[in-house]
């Protein structure tokens, strides 16, 4: 069993690492379907805002109130706003976000794919002398990688401005007073890590999303499963990776 285990995990692995070399290589041949691109961003972005807006408002607000109640107790009030705004860009923004993307994108790739392929659309695409990589993979996954970040970024701004009126509400703090302790306190090189995390984040979800779709079957059943592994393992890689992420970022700039 235990041997059956690592072949599998190696079989995935080597298949992983196909689709996506086959996904790079799509991007810088041609032909490239930007319309498709565009439409994948539209879908996966703008319709993502809502809920990255509300992720990153809560969790500022939540951060705001509890160090700001706890350092109270220590004179500390005041290092709140440092505190808050690094923890959000560094960590807690990119990876609520991306946890939120995985189980809504990841599961919607992976499962309009795996419909397209228990219904044949795949082999139609095929059939017409048409790439699915080229037509499926790319937008998706390229929209993924370009998307996420941005919306990490936002869900830190938001919660930067949650916390900014919760410190005004509970303890008085000037909003000018907030904004320049935020402004001393973060550099490029933790919105850069933010972004390059999340990138990293929004390539292992879009691709392991388009991989289970390809190999989705049993009809709708499959689908829900392929749906449900995406999740899974998208969530289990994004923890896992960020601390080693995390780590590499800090050994660049401190």
């Amino acid at each position: 069993m235990i041997r059956d285990t690592i072949l599998n995990q190696l079989k995935l692995t080597g298949e992983l690492s196909l689709l996506t070399k086959d996904f790079f290589r799509g991007i810088v041949t041609k032909p490239v379907y930007f319309g498709r691109i565009m439409e994948q961003m539209i879908r996966i972005g703008n319709e993502s805002v809502p809920i990255t807006l509300t992720i990153g408002t809560v969790t500022g607000l939540l951060m705001t109130l509890q160090f700001g109640y706890g350092l109270a107790k220590f004179g500390g009030t005041l290092y709140v706003p440092a505190i808050v705004s690094l923890s959000l860009f560094r960590e807690l923004a990119p990876i609520f976000t991306s946890l939120i993307f995985a189980g809504r994108i990841g599961s919607s790739i992976s499962a309009e794919i795996g419909a397209m392929n228990v219904t044949q659309q795949i082999d139609a695409i095929r059939a017409l002398g048409t790439s699915p990589i080229r037509v499926l993979v790319v937008p998706k996954v390229l929209a993924s990688v370009i998307s996420l970040p941005l919306l990490a970024t936002l869900a830190a701004v938001m919660g930067v401005l949650g916390g900014m009126a919760i410190a005004y509400i509970e303890f008085g703090m000037p909003t000018g007073f907030y904004i320049n302790k935020v402004l001393a306190t973060i550099k490029f090189s933790d919105v850069f890590g933010s972004m390059f995390k999340c990138a990293i984040f929004g390539l292992v979800v879009g691709i392991l999303g388009c991989y289970r779709g390809f190999q989705t079957k049993e009809g709708t059943r499959g689908v829900g499963n392929a749906a449900t592994w995406v999740v899974v393992h998208s969530s289990t890689i994004i923890l896992i990776s960020d601390f080693f992420l995390s780590k590499l970022l800090i050994l660049l700039f401190g």
